[in-house]
């Protein structure tokens, strides 16, 4: 069955430069093996990045052996829920491409908060 967004249609790839997605496939995919909900496609901030480092998760340094380049403001990545939740709450969360952005996601954040942070196409 195929993935759908939080608007309940298809889910669509949220970057594949660079590939993203808990399955690496450029999709904001999620399944029971994904224990971080690696949900909302997000587009990455300095600021929100920054943010990332200082709770233990830094997404900016290259890590060669698993093929992770880094990431830099302007990137699209699919972000754990958790993690851009408490972007928010700290006034740092990232614009969110909604269309993108799996529908496991309104487990955990409201769609009305979402669609606040709607990246502008």
């Amino acid at each position: 069955m195929a993935s759908l967004n939080v608007f309940g249609q298809k889910l669509l790839t949220c970057s594949t430069d660079p590939m993203t997605g808990f399955f690496r496939d450029g999709c904001c995919q999620t399944g029971e093996e994904d224990r971080g909900t690696h949900t909302v496609c997000a587009l990455l901030t300095g600021e929100f990045l920054e943010f990332s480092k200082s709770r233990g998760n830094d997404l900016m340094t290259p890590i060669p052996a698993y093929g992770f380049p880094g990431l830099k403001e302007g990137d699209q990545w699919c972000l754990c829920a958790l993690r851009w939740m408490e972007a928010y709450r700290a006034g740092v969360a990232p614009m969110i491409k909604l269309e993108a952005t799996n529908e496991a996601t309104l487990k955990i954040i409201p769609l009305s908060i979402l669609i606040q942070f709607a990246k502008k196409s």
